[in-house]
């Protein structure tokens, strides 16, 4: 599982380590690491031509030193100074190893000077190292000037730590901020790094381990060996009712195809058995496509609400959600949920456009502010809340955050959720938390998406074909 930190904690962190430390090896460390990084993503050092663009805080005392480095074995390395206060000694270490500092005018400007216009232009890649996790979403004019100049000439940018002027504990970017190719962080991951809109302003992300011990994670992101460790899998004296058995009231006359694509997901899951509850000419679709589907009976969880339309039954769904079965409610099924009733049970996956009515709020806000939205849910609805997007974020009512951030873009198509509401609801027919299902069934939706990709386009049912394989493989 990979974790990450709010800035206080990075903070209290690294003043504990500093403590037992001779003075600058934290920042000795980082320089190292990100040296290496940036002479792994040229695909080498000696003649590539490096812009810094510095701050004045440790950020750019990072980045100095690993410039400095970098001059060593022979790169041509030009710090752009955005601030008349830098660090003196990373500078002076740039100097000394043969690297050299060009000025702005000083002054808080949008123009940048010839000369640096020309550094950038002919640079093989760009150092951010204006502001470090303590700035503030947005840039100053001359670094916002620096950063365009880069994006023109089409030249590659390497975060230090965190993307300048994104939100490093919310991932929002409300502001003109750095778009990276790389981040290199230190320690930790901030959660800008797996939260959207700040994580694909990140880039890839490379860990530098510098010693760090913080404090519990404020977000996790699942991992393979995550999944693998809570993966419901049968054994010798499993049989289908003590595997689980899943209900489904999904898909309806208007949209029968839901009810196929949700069953597949399910089927595709560890449960034993699905009942599927729905119209007559629905239920013949779906036995179809999946002739061991059987018909109403008893339950251990439920999948409600793919593509119900015009078939919503409030009053039938909201007793469900009463019930002692924990349920997976999705689409139109999220129109039954209140914030009347103990819904500890429940888990509801909406996009941003659903969350965006469930709370009264424009779907750019949420989009703006994805994980600020999960968290507001869960806790008024009480529920586990699985917000679907390019990182999918994951909130539960005592707080507790999860992400998933292995998703391919090809995944955002018609019925996609489908296959993760059934998939869920396998998952917690199988006896998973909603917290856990939400977690393990967002990560092998996301990787059978990738395997049925293959970098190219998906259809729902072929992510749900894909499952049983990528599950396979997570497991042996």
């Amino acid at each position: 599982m990979r974790h990450a930190h709010t800035v206080e904690q990075v903070r209290a962190a690294e003043a504990e380590l500093m403590a037992r430390l001779p003075e600058g090896t934290l920042m000795q460390r980082a320089a190292g690491g990100l040296a290496v990084a940036i002479s792994n993503f040229l695909g080498g050092t000696y003649g590539a031509r490096v812009v810094l663009l510095i701050g004045s805080g440790d950020n750019g005392g990072d980045a100095l030193y690993a410039g400095a480095r970098l001059a060593r074995r022979g790169a041509k390395v030009t710090a752009v100074l955005l601030s008349p206060k830098v660090h003196e000694r990373g500078l002076a270490a740039l100097t000394e190893a043969g690297g050299r500092g060009v000025s702005t005018t000083g002054e808080v400007s949008a123009e940048i000077s010839g000369a640096v216009e020309e550094e950038i232009a002919a640079a093989d890649v760009v150092v951010d190292g204006i502001v470090g996790i303590g700035g503030r979403p947005g840039l100053r004019p001359d670094a916002l000037a620096a950063v365009r100049l880069a994006n023109d000439y089409g030249v590659p940018i390497v975060a230090v730590d965190t993307p300048s002027g994104v939100d490093v504990d919310t991932g929002e970017a409300p502001e003109p901020h750095v778009a990276a190719a790389l981040t290199v962080t230190f320690g930790t991951h901030k959660i800008c790094h797996f939260v959207d809109p700040a994580a694909t302003a990140c880039g890839p992300v490379h860990l530098v381990d510098i010693g760090l011990d913080p404090s519990p994670a404020e977000v996790q992101a699942f991992q393979a060996s995550d999944v693998r460790a809570l993966y419901p899998v049968p054994h010798g004296e499993s049989d289908k009712y003590s595997r689980g058995v899943l209900g489904l009231m999904v898909g309806s006359k208007q949209y029968p195809g839901a009810a196929v694509i949700a069953t597949s997901g399910a089927l595709a899951g560890p449960v034993g058995m699905v009942r599927y509850i729905g119209p007559d000419a629905v239920a013949r679709a779906v036995r179809e496509a999946h002739p061991e589907v059987v018909g109403d009976g008893r339950v251990q969880a439920w999948t409600i609400g793919s593509g119900l339309g015009d078939d919503l039954d409030v009053p039938r769904i909201r007793d469900l959600l009463d019930a002692d079965e924990p349920v997976v409610l999705d689409a139109d099924g999220l129109k039954a949920l209140d914030d009347s009733g103990d819904h500890v049970n429940v888990l509801a996956t909406p996009h941003a456009g659903e969350l965006s009515r469930l709370l009264g709020v424009d779907r750019a806000t949420v989009e703006a502010e994805r994980l600020k939205h999960a968290r507001l849910a869960a806790e008024r609805f009480d529920v586990t809340v699985l917000l679907k997007g390019s990182t999918t974020v994951i909130a539960s009512p005592d707080g507790e955050v999860r992400v998933n951030t292995n998703a391919t873009p090809w995944l955002a198509t018609a019925g996609a959720g489908d296959v993760l509401a059934g998939l869920c609801g396998s998952l917690l027919a199988a006896g998973l938390s909603t917290l856990d299902a939400a977690a393990a069934g967002a990560y092998l939706h996301a990787a059978a998406a990738n395997l049925a990709s293959g970098g190219g386009p998906v259809t729902a049912m072929t992510v749900a074909q894909a499952l049983p394989e990528v599950t396979r493989r997570l497991l042996s």
